[in-house]
């Protein structure tokens, strides 16, 4: 689990800018080789030696209804106060599937696997899942988050209330997830809750602690 790349541990505080860079001197350029994309608001490092992806949120349980968490308790969204948004993306240590928000409940980017599932190793050889492997909780479970550990960038980062952990503010920018060619192949160690973008296959790619679910639309 050391190759991976945990942004929201990155950020403590809020933090209020328009474009930001994450492993890399600076946004990707645009033809000019000088004006930063505009359309860019987070961005990872992207080179073809890349092997990290980014991890998101682990959840211990989540419930469709009701979306408001107890801020006093702190049960639900291990700590997170206020109403999830669309658009959030977790990782549900109860059924361990990545899942995102939408329309006000969530959906499953990870499928369902049926076992025993076999999938080849970074060496083409067969390997066999009984079941889901057993997920190393001390990573993130059990963890509130501290109430200021939120990270705002956008042009009113500085006085966006969305609730989360990290929260692209503009309207026009969006994230570009860290590019990774063939990650079931070149990211050694992943950790539940890993996303990136696959280069070679050009999908969507989430691992959720046994095996990779690749998407595209």
């Amino acid at each position: 689990m050391k190759k991976i790349t945990i942004i929201f541990t990155i950020f403590i505080a809020s933090l209020s800018t328009a474009q930001v860079a994450i492993g890399k001197t600076g946004i990707t350029k645009l033809a000019d080789g000088i004006t930063p994309n505009p359309s860019i608001s987070l961005e990872f490092y992207d080179s073809a030696d890349n092997t990290r992806g980014i991890v998101v949120p682990w959840v211990s349980t989540v419930t469709n209804n009701p979306v408001s968490y107890n801020s006093v308790t702190k049960t639900g969204y291990r700590g997170m106060q206020g109403t999830v948004v669309d658009g959030t993306i977790i990782f549900d240590l109860s059924d361990k599937k990545m899942k995102y928000r939408k329309a006000g409940a969530w959906f499953d980017l990870t499928g369902s696997p049926t076992f025993p599932l076999i999938v080849k190793d970074a060496s083409n050889n067969d390997v066999t899942f009984t079941a889901f492997n057993t997920i190393d909780s001390s990573l993130q479970d059990n963890k509130n988050e501290q109430e200021n550990a939120k990270a705002a960038i956008g042009i009113n980062g500085a006085t966006d209330t969305t609730t989360g952990t990290l929260v692209l503010t503009d309207t026009d920018k969006a994230m570009v997830l860290p590019k990774v060619a063939s990650p079931h192949v070149n990211i050694i160690n992943p950790a539940p809750g890993m996303m990136v973008y696959d280069t070679t296959a050009k999908q969507l790619a989430v691992y959720n602690g046994t095996v990779w679910s690749f998407w595209k639309p």
